[in-house]
């Protein structure tokens, strides 16, 4: 029988807070999964309750362990709010009731906790986990926070070593005012899902807008913020996938998490980039990139100067890359973008469908340039190589249709 001595809050001696603890579903990475959050003393225990705020946002169930410095810094009851989960804060007898969790997340993680777990000591719930976790193989990250001179001590560049040797993922944070920091909340969670979730397949992703040089400073561009292939590639990211992306021109700014992002603004560029990456193997690509349908053939050097009148710019018609690909990619899992304007739904599928047939595609997720971004007109439709079609409310659906074309065809 296990003995845990509990907060007071979830003892009952404090009145019970009015219920104001719900939290926006942002993804399901982390659904079904029990994660154990253990938070120590260092100073960046006080973005505890962000942390388990963003957990839950994923779907994650949280526990938490507080050590007795950490309960200084930030108290038990704000982490019972932020959790709505179980907040153990000492204990005595065994811990066999902390062998069910999918993951344990230690942050802030301190030198000594660090230290400590390197060498088997168990002074506490929280060491007892980890080392119950280790033993059975269960996914454990570290977030450091230190000042730079104790980061840098080579005793703790060791000690980190040592964690990473025994299955560990330590995430530093950036270097502030003289300090290494956490990172912050959502690049936590989003690594931690990618850890828990972590499996071979590797993903493509275009995405944004590409642009042709008319000269040295003019060019023509079409239009795409980059935002929906971020938001594909972070939830790809997220349920464990090995996610490259391949962007041109974006006005939004990538999540810090993804690992690699291949900047390629000009069509052709891009195309010679997909080209390369096809010898490696890749399982799914995801064509989300607002490729030119139309480029300058011979831009000219240097600056057309002003005042010359009216401009006669040739363009010829640009290499469609979905095409292009379709024999380097074979046996791969293709999903490709069709958006139109001024059709109706049933001509939008069947164009969406015809894309599909021609260039190889796995599915097509169509739009109508009339109803993007409008209130009651959903996400899109999602359109398969049978020609059945799905609508898309919601870009968490598209995201979640993407992933179900993946897993039913791999």
């Amino acid at each position: 029988m296990c003995i845990f001595q509990r907060s007071r809050i979830e003892a009952g001696t404090f009145p019970r807070i009015m219920r104001d603890t719900d939290v926006e579903v942002r993804g399901s990475s982390l659904s079904g999964r029990h994660v154990l959050l253990g938070v120590t003393g260092g100073i960046a225990a006080v973005d505890t309750v962000r942390l388990a705020r963003e957990l839950r946002r994923h779907g994650a169930e949280v526990s938490v362990i507080m050590t007795q410095s950490a309960q200084e810094i930030i108290t038990p009851m704000a982490v019972r709010w932020a959790s709505q989960g179980e907040v153990i804060t000492d204990w005595d007898g065994d811990l066999s009731a902390l062998s069910g969790f999918d993951a344990i997340l230690v942050t802030p993680a301190t030198r000594n906790l660090i230290a400590s777990f390197i060498h088997g000591l168990m002074n506490g719930p929280l060491l007892m986990a980890l080392s119950a976790a280790r033993g059975r193989g269960c996914p454990i990250m570290m977030v450091p926070s230190m000042h730079n001179d104790l980061a840098n001590d080579p005793v703790t560049e060791d000690l980190v070593v040592q964690c990473v040797k025994h299955g560990v993922q330590v995430i530093w944070g950036a270097e502030e005012e003289g300090k290494r920091k956490t990172a912050n909340h959502e690049e936590i969670v989003a690594r931690l899902g990618n850890l828990v979730n972590k499996n071979s397949t590797s993903v493509v992703v275009t995405l944004g807008a590409t642009r042709s040089a008319i000269d040295d400073v003019r060019y023509v561009q079409n239009t795409s913020s980059g935002k929906t292939g971020y938001q594909i590639a972070d939830d790809l990211y997220r349920h464990g996938m090995d996610v490259t992306c391949v962007s041109g021109v974006t006005t939004i700014q990538k999540p810090a998490w993804l690992p690699l992002d291949i900047k390629c603004p000009d069509p052709d560029l891009m195309l010679d980039e997909l080209k390369a990456l096809t010898k490696d193997r890749i399982d799914v690509w995801i064509h989300a990139a607002a490729v030119l349908d139309y480029i300058i053939p011979e831009p000219i050097e240097g600056k057309i100067a002003s005042l010359q009148g009216d401009l006669d710019i040739q363009l010829k018609e640009g290499a469609k890359h979905i095409s292009e690909l379709k024999d380097l990619c074979k046996g791969a899992v293709r999903i490709g973008f069709k958006l139109e304007s001024g059709i109706k739904q049933k001509d939008l599928v069947h164009r969406a469908h015809a894309q599909i047939q021609t260039a190889g595609m796995t599915a097509t997720i169509a739009n109508r340039m009339e109803d993007y971004g409008k209130e009651g007109m959903p996400r899109g439709w999602l359109v398969d190589s049978h020609g059945a079609h799905f609508i898309l409310e919601t870009e968490n659906d598209m995201c979640s249709a993407i992933r179900s074309v993946i897993e039913n065809n791999r």
